[in-house]
C-alpha cells in the first residue's frame, strides 16, 4: 500500500475555509479541474467530471463537522490505483485565527505503475488542489 499527504496553510480562518470546502459536492466552487459535482445515492456518492470529460465516482465513507474533515473512497477512476482511501481536513493554527492548514491524504494500492508514481501523482493533484484553494480563498 502506498501513501501520501500534503498540508498548506491558508489565509483564512479554519471555519471560513471548511465552508468553503466541508461540502461534499464543493469541488467545483474551489477545485478547477473539476468543473461539474453530481449528487447521488441521497449525497453520499458524487459524480464528477473533469475539465477532460472524464468521470470519477466517489463515495463519502467519513463526514465529521465538528473535527472539519471527511474522507472518501473511489467506486470509478481513470487513476491507476485500487483500494483509494483520501481525507481532506481543515486545522486551526494556535494564536492564527487569520489562518488554517488544510491536509489531503490518501492511502491506495497501485495497480501497472509503481508505488512511487502513484504517490507522485497524488501528491501533484493534492498540492495543485490546494494551491488552487489558496488562489479560491485569495479572492473572497
Amino acid at each position: 500500500m502506498a501513501s501520501t499527504s500534503v498540508t498548506r496553510v491558508v489565509q483564512a480562518g479554519p471555519e471560513e475555509v471548511w465552508n468553503l470546502i466541508g461540502g461534499f459536492h464543493s469541488l467545483p466552487d474551489w477545485l478547477p479541474f473539476i468543473s461539474e459535482s453530481v449528487c447521488e445515492q441521497g449525497g453520499r456518492t458524487r459524480r464528477l467530471t473533469n475539465v477532460d470529460g472524464e468521470v470519477i465516482i466517489e463515495q463519502l465513507t467519513a463526514y465529521d463537522l465538528q473535527a472539519r474533515s471527511y474522507s472518501y473512497t473511489f467506486l470509478q477512476a481513470p487513476f491507476p490505483v485500487t483500494g483509494y482511501l483520501a481525507t481532506l481536513r481543515v486545522h486551526a493554527l494556535p494564536g492564527r485565527p487569520d489562518a488554517a492548514e488544510v491536509q489531503w491524504s490518501g492511502r491506495f494500492v497501485p495497480e501497472g505503475v509503481s508505488d512511487e508514481e502513484a504517490e507522485g501523482l497524488f501528491t501533484g493533484v493534492y498540492r495543485d488542489g490546494l494551491d488552487a484553494l489558496a488562489a479560491a480563498i485569495g479572492t473572497r
